[in-house]
């Protein structure tokens, strides 16, 4: 199965929203809306209310007028809106003193997104530079009808809503709705150049021919695919990994108290099994009290990672849980192939949240 046909494998929906007929490689795109057309739905007003802005003073639908205005929602654990940033990044850094404001609207997926000093933090690692206002109760998210993380919502400079895009790539079509709107609003000499961006990290694109994994949660709500024996039970219990996992079967090992959005190592002993094709794969963890640090190992096929280390690990496989975050573990240099993960943790109280691939 090919990353097109992974509907909605990784790319981001509230819980409970269907992603039917979304490819996370392409998205979804609505055309620009002509002028006479545009729904005149004053979503920016949303803002009015917003208490929490970082990178910026308080923005309001009436100090927004007559400029164009592109809506980002994200979450900072969504690999798949950091894959975007470098070209909403670029974006804000040319067309900012055309008459474009980039807002990102930071709408959390986990309970530890909704922390402020975690979105600070993450906005300052992740070279975040444009406005960001949090919307840990949904109250824009809500207003917009969105979805999805990431999406893009472009706003005229008469405020009517012009056109969307939910998901990644489509960066062409994107950056040229925001020349078209700059040019309606009657700003002269618009570049018509595209942006030429330089990912790394967590920035680089998908590796989408070769990706054969879907995102998968660790919490019992909506995890998939759990293959240790006995299956996967809410509370506290002691787990074991089987002999053999099939692609894309994920399992614990040791004492651990799965909720409904992570799981919770209990010991120094705990594991995470997971067979996988994607040349990348992170997961969400998180520390078990702020200013912690819990080593971890990680194994590739029963050996250290090698040169095929993520970016939060080194060539023996040693890494650590310092933060609540998305973490790199595999980047496969070479072929990708299907491959056994684990990650053995050497301390309690890590909290597992999710994978994803790339």
């Amino acid at each position: 199965m090919s990353g097109r046909e992974l509907l909605g494998a990784t790319l981001h929906g509230a819980s409970g929203i269907s992603l039917e007929g979304i490819s996370e490689r392409e998205g979804a795109s609505l055309g620009l809306t002509s002028e006479e057309d545009a729904r005149p739905t004053g979503v920016l007003t949303a803002f009015d209310t917003a208490s929490e802005w970082l990178n910026s003073p308080p923005l309001t639908a009436s100090g927004l007028r007559d400029r164009v205005v592109l809506v980002q929602f994200w979450t900072y654990t969504c690999i798949n809106w950091l894959r975007t940033l470098p070209y909403v990044r670029a974006w804000y850094e040319r067309y900012g003193a055309n008459g474009l404001t980039v807002v990102g609207v930071h709408t959390p997926e986990f309970g530890f997104e909704s922390d402020v000093d975690n979105v600070r933090r993450a906005a300052k690692d992740l070279d975040v530079p444009y406005p960001i206002v949090t919307d840990s109760d949904y109250a824009i998210w809500t207003a917009f009808e969105n979805h999805y993380w990431p999406a893009l919502y472009f706003v005229g400079a008469n405020g009517h809503l012009r056109g969307h895009h939910f998901g990644e790539e489509d960066y062409e079509r994107s950056e040229r709705t925001i020349q078209r709107l700059l040019t309606e609003a009657g700003v002269e000499d618009v570049d018509d150049d595209l942006v030429s961006v330089d990912p790394a990290g967590f920035e680089v694109g998908a590796d989408w021919d070769s990706l054969r994994s879907p995102e998968t949660y660790v919490g019992y709500e909506r995890t998939t695919n759990f293959a240790s024996p006995g299956g996967l039970v809410g509370g506290r219990n002691v787990y074991a990994i089987p002999p053999r996992l099939d692609l894309n079967e994920w399992a614990l090992s040791g004492d651990w108290a799965v909720e409904r959005q992570a799981a919770v190592s209990n010991d120094s002993g705990g594991r995470i099994a997971f067979r996988f094709q994607a040349r990348d794969l992170h997961m969400v963890m998180a520390p078990p009290a702020s200013g912690a640090s819990v080593p971890f190992r990680v194994l590739l096929d029963g050996q250290p990672a090698g040169a095929d280390h993520g970016t939060d690990v080194d060539e023996q496989g040693n890494g650590a849980v310092t933060e609540p975050r998305l973490y790199q573990l595999v980047r496969q240099r070479g072929d990708v192939r299907e491959r056994t993960f684990e990650i053995a943790l050497e301390g309690p109280g890590i909290e597992a949240f999710a994978f994803t691939f790339g």
